[in-house]
């Protein structure tokens, strides 16, 4: 099998994360081992997209709670809803108490459960008025607000899929990735992020700076927790967990924001 390049790694990253019409060339562990370390890029990118149509909304007069609505809205649109349902699933299984084997099949199913509509419910309610907090602050915050929680949503996923980490079934999404990073190389891209989320922050002030890196972090550690949680429920990882883990940083970074 020929080696694979970074841009096979950048396809599978988009292809796969976002609604970008990027086509996926390979799909085998290599690509996947390789665009799983590119995962933060993806959510960069959406995080640009989001912030720069509440920028634009906000330049246009808009206020700060239309602003906070849409730029929460564009990582939805740009996954097509993919990690919203994740997280709604993986809330329906974890809710059900059923052994693994049915919680799982509990997650397949194509209808949302209470569980999952009281997730999806304060998840969405706590990034909209988080955002309006920082675009009622100012433009440059909000966008900071957008960007930053965009980027530790897909480095928690890049840690997620770190060699230990098992699938909890021998196919889809979860089984394609789970386990193929290796685990330095997965530090080494958040420190990647962490570093470059602190010079972010800088761009506002010092303390913008440790604001934004600790948001990474403590994003990064809520993600962890849950998916300790399911990898002892499920038995593993699935695609609706990774997309459950991406809501959960992406919502945790967004409150420590909210802290400063």
């Amino acid at each position: 099998m020929s080696r694979t390049s970074p841009a096979d790694g950048i396809r599978f990253a988009f292809g796969t994360l976002t609604a970008l019409p990027v086509r996926v060339t390979r799909w085998d562990r290599e690509a996947a081992r390789a665009g799983m370390q590119w995962a933060p890029l993806a959510g960069l990118t959406v995080g640009l997209c989001a912030a720069a149509f509440g920028g634009a909304l906000t330049l246009l007069g808009a206020g700060p709670l239309l602003a906070a609505v849409v730029t929460a809205a564009v990582p939805a649109a740009l996954t097509r809803g993919l990690h919203l349902d994740g997280l709604a699933d993986t809330a329906d299984g974890l809710g059900s108490a059923k052994p693994a084997e049915d919680a799982l099949r509990v997650m397949k199913q194509s209808d949302i459960g209470p569980f999952g509509v009281i997730t999806l419910l304060f998840v969405l309610l706590a990034q909209v008025a988080v955002l309006f907090e920082l675009y009622d602050r100012s433009w440059a915050e909000g966008a900071v607000g957008a960007v930053v929680p965009a980027a530790a949503a897909r480095l928690a996923l890049t840690l997620a899929a770190r060699d230990g980490v098992p699938p909890a079934r021998p196919e889809g999404l979860g089984a394609a990735v789970a386990g193929v990073v290796p685990r330095g190389r997965a530090l080494l891209v958040a420190a990647i992020v962490v570093a470059a989320a602190g010079a972010a922050g800088a761009l506002l002030s010092v303390t913008g700076a440790v604001r934004c890196a600790a948001a990474v972090v403590l994003a990064c550690c809520a993600a962890e927790l849950l998916l300790r949680h399911c990898v002892r429920r499920f038995g593993g990882v699935t695609g609706d967990v990774f997309g459950g883990l991406a809501e959960t940083a992406a919502t945790a970074a967004l409150i420590v924001l909210a802290l400063g």
